[in-house]
């Protein structure tokens, strides 16, 4: 089955690439070529870009730093990125908005529900900054939130790691894959931390399918927006 629109869900991590902060214009070139195999497929694309490779709000707390202020910094991460994922994607023939849902409208369009309707409507790739506007709310459960309003069929969260394990695969080798989970067990089980428990549980009760798998890899953005085996699929309960 392949999905009218989808939402793509990219951490500050992987788009810092080789490097250990900022970001990797290479692998961001090398990701639009991978969302035009999208585009080319039919699909619509909404890409919400996580912050981490500049700041983490929950790290950055403490020491006289409120914890709203150190997620508001962790939000402005996140529009660096996508600001520059915007410049590269357009670099390379995509036409694509970057819109905020913080204020800052110098460099991004304001998130307005029916303007990012009208953008994906006309075939452009819709890149959101800002998280969900709000503190204590990760970019996961933004980008589920996000998925939602924009009535995407599927959230794809790119990973590391090709897919949900039973334990963390980075420290034990005989871990072993799920290719499908329910989203109640992803929720329920505290060794998942692939996606943090309020996105999970968004989106469980929403009944919104999520796939978990790694983007880094040629064609598996594609195959996984075409509806083809990849990765780990988080299922919700019919």
């Amino acid at each position: 089955m392949s999905y009218k629109r989808i939402l793509l869900k990219l951490s500050g991590e992987q788009l810092a690439g080789k490097y250990d902060s900022g970001i990797d214009a290479e692998l961001g070139a090398w990701l639009a070529d991978e969302v035009k195999k999208v585009e080319a497929a039919g699909v619509q694309t909404v890409i919400m870009v996580g912050g981490g490779n500049f700041a983490r709000g929950a790290q950055l707390a403490g020491h006289g730093i409120k914890r709203v202020t150190a997620d508001q910094i962790g939000m402005l991460g996140t529009m660096m990125n996508a600001l520059a994922l915007n410049d590269i994607f357009e670099s390379k023939g995509l036409q694509t908005r970057c819109l905020s849902n913080i204020f800052a409208e110098q460099v991004a369009e304001p998130f307005i529900h029916r303007l990012a309707e009208k953008h994906l409507e006309k075939g452009r790739i819709v890149i959101v900054a800002g998280g969900i506007g709000r503190p204590y709310l990760t970019t996961d459960t933004a980008a589920v939130s996000l998925a939602l309003e924009l009535s995407c069929g599927i959230v794809l969260k790119a990973t590391k790691v090709d897919g949900v394990f039973n334990t963390d695969p980075n420290l034990n080798h005989d871990s072993v894959k799920f290719d499908v989970i329910s989203a109640e067990d992803a929720v329920s089980d505290q060794q998942i931390r692939v996606m943090d428990k309020a996105a999970l549980g968004l989106a469980l009760e929403h009944k919104l399918p999520i796939i978990v798998f790694d983007a880094m890899k040629a064609d598996n953005i594609v195959k996984a927006a075409s509806g083809q085996p990849t990765g780990t699929l988080i299922k919700p309960t019919d």
